[in-house]
């Protein structure tokens, strides 16, 4: 079966064939970073993570492009509310996003443009877009003129007849109140670069445009981002690559949003959770499963019992790597090696249906527990943890824990005393004093260690979540 996605431009799931065998340029619309990301802004990054990583997985050489857009209206107003530079905000909100990126395991990009290194690149864009009579200057604005590309609205189904005026400008100079402004002319106190037209700044759509074809070229492969982006950033930006001559996306796809109580999580809303602080409450690998479970066209409800629920379910897959790692060191089998099911891979074909492919882990994860309590083949628990493994290596998963220094000397401090109560309850079990010994696991239970009495003697302890 060969990778199938589905591309929002056609509304329909189609065989995936890039342009160069072998290659796939991607460019996902990154952060505007006026500031510190929630998970909600975090989840258009896992999504489009796990494609490169599947693509990279099925032998392709990925360019990702990932942009910065760091000047816009809210960056310069919250500057102005701060008394700072507009660029001391976008660079303070830029490194919290990479630290959340990295905290939840995202490869990072093959480059990271920003929007204020590639003026050159805008003023190219827009010279070529007045040549060929689908722009104008007007007062110190350049703005696009919908009404002479007839394709515009495509992408999003709709008719230029039936759309509102575009808001990022209210300019009386518009031809037609649906145009949208490439260039915005300097205003006191606002950022400017020197153009033909004026000093002035970019405006947001004109620099994905412009970035993805210095990086991408005229055309590439996939273009992707949240399902927010699709009008009218999306929109604006097919329209003036293509009016300009360049054929752009060849696949365009888009990620659902994070809720809370059915709302898009936004900060206007009030309602949203920082990764700063998610990462502090749950391990990072935890919360990446969390978001990352769903399929990437599915709304992530946000709620804390499905959170624990997530953490429980990861603890589990934990718990049997571990548990058979140890088991396989302790009668090293003659065969190993990591391994996909067919299963799962014709689930992460099939438009990245990871939730069809977690169904296909976990199902290993038990197969591989019972095996582990009946004391199975050993060459038969190798190769299930080896399929495991795989599984969880390409859904970016083993993720390193932060701290694992600090974290590795508390788990052989809590294994040392954790087999001293073991040790404990061994020999009150041999005297026959079974009072003592229940409660003894009782209150290691209190603590979160569960006890599992094995076959030919012996107990194992776990985490409770963890079996």
């Amino acid at each position: 079966m060969s990778l199938r996605l589905y591309d929002t431009a056609t509304r329909a799931v189609r065989d995936f064939e890039p342009l160069v065998p072998g290659q796939v340029g991607i460019y996902l619309c990154g952060a505007t970073v006026q500031a510190p990301p929630h998970i909600g802004h975090v989840r258009s990054g896992l999504a489009f993570d796990l494609l490169r990583r599947w693509l990279e997985h099925r032998g392709h050489e990925v360019t990702f492009v990932r942009n910065v857009t760091d000047v816009d209206d809210k960056i310069i107003a919250r500057g102005a509310g701060e008394g700072v530079p507009f660029w001391r905000v976008a660079a303070r909100n830029e490194r919290a996003f990479t630290a959340a990126y990295d905290a939840l395991g995202c490869l990072p990009p093959t480059v990271e443009p920003r929007a204020t290194g590639h003026v050159t690149e805008m003023v190219g864009l827009m010279h070529r877009l007045i040549e060929r009579g689908h722009a104008y200057a007007a007062g110190g604005d350049v703005y696009f003129d919908v009404r002479s590309w007839p394709a515009y609205g495509e992408l999003s189904g709709q008719s230029p007849d039936d759309m509102r005026a575009a808001e990022d400008s209210a300019s009386s100079l518009k031809r037609d109140p649906r145009d949208f402004a490439l260039w915005k002319g300097a205003k006191p106190g606002e950022p400017s670069w020197e153009t033909p037209w004026g000093p002035g700044r970019p405006g947001w759509h004109l620099e994905c445009s412009a970035m993805a074809e210095r990086y991408l070229g005229p055309v590439f492969d996939i273009h992707g981002g949240g399902l927010d982006l699709v009008f009218p950033h999306h929109e604006n930006e097919i329209a003036q690559s293509r009016a300009a001559g360049g054929e752009f996306a060849r696949y365009w796809m888009h990620n659902a949003w994070v809720t809370m109580s059915g709302e898009k999580m936004s900060k206007s809303l009030g309602n949203s959770l920082l990764v700063a602080e998610m990462v502090r409450r749950v391990r990072p690998v935890e919360l990446r499963y969390y978001l990352g479970a769903a399929h990437y066209r599915s709304t992530v409800e946000y709620s804390e019992e499905a959170l624990r629920e997530a953490a429980t379910a990861w603890q589990r897959v934990e718990g049997f790597l571990r548990r058979a790692g140890e088991a396989l060191r302790e009668a090293p089998p003659e065969t190993t090696g990591d391994w996909l099911p067919d299963a799962f891979t014709a689930a992460m074909d099939d438009d990245l249906a990871v939730p069809q492919a977690l169904a296909v882990l976990h199902d290993s994860v038990r197969t591989g527990n019972k095996l582990l309590a009946e004391g199975g083949e050993r060459d038969e628990l190798a190769t299930l943890r080896g399929a495991v493994h795989a599984m969880v290596s390409v859904l970016g998963l083993d993720l390193p824990d932060a701290g694992s220094g600090q974290d590795e000397r508390l788990r052989r401090a809590v294994d040392a005393l954790v087999a001293v109560a073991v040790e404990q309850r061994a020999q009150a079990r041999a005297r026959k004093d079974y009072a003592t010994a229940d409660a003894i696991r009782a209150r290691l239970g209190e603590a979160g260690v569960v006890l599992e009495d094995v076959a030919g003697g012996g107990t194992r302890w776990s985490l409770e979540g963890d079996a």
